[in-house]
């Protein structure tokens, strides 16, 4: 049986859907996803199908059917944006997502490289009140472990003033702070070297034609791939 909740957030005048799939859940929280990623931009079917894993008739399906019940606005050929409560019920997912994430890694002590898949089932099927429970057990946390800001409980996020780590000048110190959750792999990497959220890292050099690029994280120097140093979100000091 498909798990169903209506969210206690999403002000119902503002959206004709019945309770919230994991489906629906799903699709709204990819589209905010890949919208941040474009600056606002309308969000094309052919990456929402890639990001879901799904063929883009059944993204096509589903646009239309998020789009008569007022959480999407989508044009044909011209993609799709979310709607206001769309755009609640994305954040409050993406709540419950990284404080389950916060949970298992700071209470339950599961390495930051497993927690993201956890999140990922576990997302649909907290009640508000389990959220008010984690959020206070963890002293409402404002980030998740891998950086990421949490919406607050009224679903507001603050602006993302970081950039990526390549983007800094040779010499200029960073915090680094945030890094992607999705990738298991480069997060046990950067755990071998010792490189978490909070450190501060500086570019020393890079390498001609391509090569790495020399980080140092706090008197630690470390050869880093440019893809690498490109999905390191940083705050310059």
């Amino acid at each position: 049986m498909a798990h169903t909740r209506t969210s206690s957030k999403t002000n119902p005048a503002e959206r004709r859907s019945g309770p919230a799939t994991e489906a629906i859940e799903d699709y709204v929280k990819a589209i905010y996803a890949l919208s941040q990623r474009g600056e606002g931009a309308p969000v094309g079917t052919s990456a929402l199908a890639e990001r879901l894993g799904v063929a883009a008739s059944s993204v096509t399906a589903m646009l239309r059917r998020l789009d008569d019940v007022g959480l999407v606005s989508y044009e044909r050929y011209r993609g799709v944006r979310l709607t206001p409560a769309g755009e609640q019920l994305a954040l409050e997912v993406v709540r419950h997502h990284r404080l389950i994430e916060a949970f298992l890694a700071e209470t339950l002590e599961m390495p930051w490289d497993l927690v993201h898949d956890e999140a990922e089932v576990l997302e649909h099927y907290i009640s508000e009140d389990l959220e008010r429970r984690i959020s206070a057990r963890l002293g409402d946390p404002l980030i998740d472990p891998h950086g990421d800001p949490i919406p607050s409980p009224d679903l507001s996020l603050a602006a993302d003033r970081t950039v990526p780590l390549s983007e800094m000048p040779a010499g200029r110190p960073a915090r680094f702070a945030r890094v992607s959750d999705s990738d298991p792999e480069l997060l046990r990497y950067l755990d071998d070297l010792g490189i978490h959220p909070g450190l501060t890292l500086v570019v020393s050099g890079v390498e001609p034609f391509g090569g790495p690029v020399r980080v140092s994280a706090e008197g630690a120097e470390h050869l880093l791939g440019a893809e690498l140093v490109e999905k390191l979100r940083v705050e310059p000091a």
